[in-house]
């Protein structure tokens, strides 16, 4: 009996060891993928921001097909409610007058989330607002990223006197806080969607680089990098063809989380008046708009009218920003080869 199983025992470790050396080499990014489509957390952010930025890209052709503009006034049809509901209730039978009543209202046109107090549709300037927030937030992400991974990278690899006027620049620009610095500079020119770009892609690369920094400490002394050097490499080449690629999960879950910070700070200075202004649609703005009716009452209902204006701007930003920061942070558990989902 005890030899049965002590053969048994080698018959299953010969079967293992021998499924072993069949089985495909690994890549690195193929360990990568198959960590990240186990997180389904991530994948969901995922899913979540490539359908906004389809709608996005598709705001035109969805609008078209609707009926309506972002930027289409009429007073007469201001405040709205969504039809949405409504028309749920109408196609269920539970309500057949409120949804025929209000698109007799409003001309037979479907305002989906109803209208603001020009009676502009909301579900136009949400989707037109996701295209002008995104693109600030995305191209501001790679300007910043650019410029943090450049100066990191020379910070770190050449350290000495070079490393020590770069971090004194960037410790000293970061004693003021990014949010005044903003605040001072679209004060002074007015902001336009191309300018709060660069002007936030400028103002934020200070943290990247100071991770790229870091990590181009260790970088450098791994034995890859000697032997480069030892071959008589250039320093460029070694930062261009080692360090920098050898970096490159810090520098995509940077990015990705960046992305997030980006939106919530085009945001924040909108909400404030200082960022893209109107008519042009964003999120950010269409909050602080409407900001100024979130009290308003109906004259003979008494119910409020403005909630709607408040709800969607602030329900896209919430979902949008903790999506970025969730794809950051399982981007970062993805691409980190020590943690034990690698195994």
């Amino acid at each position: 009996m005890a030899v049965d199983q002590v053969q048994g025992g080698v018959a299953f470790k010969g079967a293992q060891d021998q499924a072993y050396l069949t089985r495909k080499p690994q890549t690195y990014l193929g360990m990568a993928l198959a960590s990240l489509r186990r997180d389904k957390l991530t994948l969901v952010a995922i899913g979540f921001v490539v359908v906004v930025a389809l709608l996005a890209l598709g705001a035109g052709a969805i609008t078209g097909a609707i009926g309506v503009e972002p930027n289409a006034t009429n007073p007469a049809n201001q405040f709205q409610q969504p039809y949405l509901i409504p028309y749920i209730q109408w196609m269920l039978g539970m309500d057949p007058v409120t949804a025929p009543t209000m698109l007799y209202k409003s001309g037979g046109v479907p305002h989906w989330l109803g209208t603001d107090q020009l009676g502009r549709d909301q579900l136009a300037r949400l989707l037109y607002g996701a295209r002008v927030s995104l693109s600030i937030a995305l191209v501001a992400a790679a300007l910043s990223m650019v410029l943090g991974v450049g100066v990191g990278a020379m910070a770190g690899y050449f350290g000495g006197r070079i490393d020590d006027v770069i971090m004194w620049f960037i410790a000293t620009l970061t004693t003021i806080p990014e949010i005044y610095l903003l605040i001072i500079v679209n004060s002074i020119f007015r902001p336009t969607p191309l300018t709060l770009t660069l002007f936030l892609g400028f103002l934020g690369w200070f943290g990247t680089a100071r991770f790229m920094r870091g990590n181009v400490f260790k970088v450098r002394t791994l034995e890859y990098t000697n032997a480069a050097r030892a071959v008589g490499a250039s320093d460029f080449r070694i930062m261009l063809r080692h360090v920098i690629p050898n970096s490159l999960p810090i520098i995509v879950v940077i990015t990705a989380v960046d992305v997030g910070a980006l939106i919530l700070t085009e945001s924040i200075l909108s909400f404030l008046g200082l960022g893209v202004q109107p008519p042009t649609p964003t999120w950010g703005n269409m909050l602080y708009r409407a900001n100024d009716f979130v009290f308003l009452r109906d004259p003979v209902t008494k119910d409020f009218i403005g909630l709607h204006l408040l709800i969607w701007p602030g329900v896209m930003i919430t979902l949008t920003v903790l999506s970025f920061y969730l794809i950051g942070d399982g981007l970062r558990d993805a691409l980190d080869p020590m943690l034990k989902n690698k195994k």
